[in-house]
């Protein structure tokens, strides 16, 4: 219990966090902020970042007091470090200092090259209290593809797959059998596969997922921007007519064959006998691209797994048995969560080693 007279800060910045989700998915390339004004325990103001290029949540929040006086005496509380420099928007630390509110708490410091503390000392060189690290491992949690791109100089990878109650995710299919998937989950989690599509930059899949199963790999059951679609093929052996190449969206192709030619495909040649995940990763960096959910196949998921390059693991578990198939991937990793639904059961990993624990 805090001492008589103490502020719980971390109130306050919980339901900022909650304000902050709100933005999942609509705000990439920029993080997910909320924002809460206080004055004398109660809240005055709320905002978040509703979407990239728009007014950022500090700006939603100050504009939704409806007595401006107060700010004068009151506190902001931010997830984010308020930023320092001139972009689609002008600099919220900037704002926080013209409204004359003496008082900032922040959950966290934004190490992106633009920020990483020019807020903060912007806010202290003119006569700001800032008060950090409120709720800090929430605060990075919510952001965590925007942290690691800008400091691991990667996306942030999610690997999912579903499998049977025996380990498999597929059956046998024989030569030309392009039958379309062979469902193992129920309608509640494709839905929030769809859910988790709109929250990544970028979907990938290898070859033979994209020929077996003709996946659109887009937003269709949840609102959202579609994903980046990502195919990985050695041989790049598909027919164009696929629904990968339906042109309602940006597709980038990985193979290792120099005469490949797709319409409107960006190709990225890889010559490695094995699948480079670190060039591959490398090359999603430079394009911007901070996150990707890899759905499939087997060994491009394995790959990944056995490279250590993945951040979370989302494991659906049906109830049928298929009785001999394609294995599912094997991975070890750290148990965050649990989730049954009438048929299958989710479990969410994240990696056993330090360094690659989730931010």
């Amino acid at each position: 219990m805090l001492p008589k007279g103490d502020i719980d800060h971390s109130v306050y910045m919980r339901r900022a966090l909650e304000l902050a989700s709100c933005g999942a998915g609509l705000t990439r390339p920029n993080p997910l902020v909320g924002s809460v004004i206080v004055h004398n325990g109660r809240i005055i103001g709320e905002g978040y970042h509703i979407k990239a290029g728009t007014p950022h949540a500090e700006v939603h929040a100050v504009n939704s007091v409806a007595d401006v006086s107060l700010l004068r005496s009151s506190t902001i509380y931010v997830t984010l470090e308020p930023c320092s420099h001139y972009g689609k928007t002008p600099p919220c630390a900037e704002l926080i200092i013209a409204s004359g509110i003496p008082r900032v708490v922040a959950g966290t410091t934004d190490t992106s090259a633009k920020v990483s503390g020019r807020g903060f000392d912007m806010l202290r060189e003119a006569g700001v209290e800032v008060i950090t690290g409120v709720e800090e491992a929430a605060c990075r949690h919510i952001n965590r593809r925007f942290f690691t791109f800008h400091e691991k100089k990667r996306p942030w990878v999610v690997l999912k797959w579903a499998e049977s109650a025996d380990g498999f995710i597929d059956i046998v299919r024989t030569p030309g059998d392009d039958s379309g998937p062979n469902w193992i989950s129920g309608m509640p989690e494709r839905v929030l596969v769809h859910r988790w599509r709109a929250e990544e930059d970028a979907i990938m899949a290898g070859g033979q997922t994209i020929r077996s199963d003709n996946p659109m790999l887009n937003v269709r059951l949840w609102s959202g921007l579609n994903p980046v679609r990502i195919i990985v093929s050695k041989a790049a052996k598909m027919d164009t007519h696929l629904h990968v190449f339906n042109n309602e969206g940006r597709v980038l192709l990985f193979t290792a064959d120099e005469n490949t030619s797709f319409p409107d495909v960006e190709t990225f040649i890889i010559k490695d006998d094995k699948i480079p995940v670190r060039k591959i990763l490398d090359c999603l960096y430079d394009q911007g691209i901070q996150s990707v959910i890899i759905e499939g196949g087997a060994v491009l998921l394995q790959t990944f797994i056995d490279s250590g390059m993945w951040d979370e693991a989302r494991v659906f578990k049906g109830k049928q048995k298929f009785g001999s198939g394609i294995p599912a991937p094997e991975i070890r990793g750290r148990q965050e969560r649990l989730t049954a639904f009438d048929q299958s059961t989710l479990r969410i990993l994240s990696p056993e080693l330090p360094e690659n624990m989730m931010i």
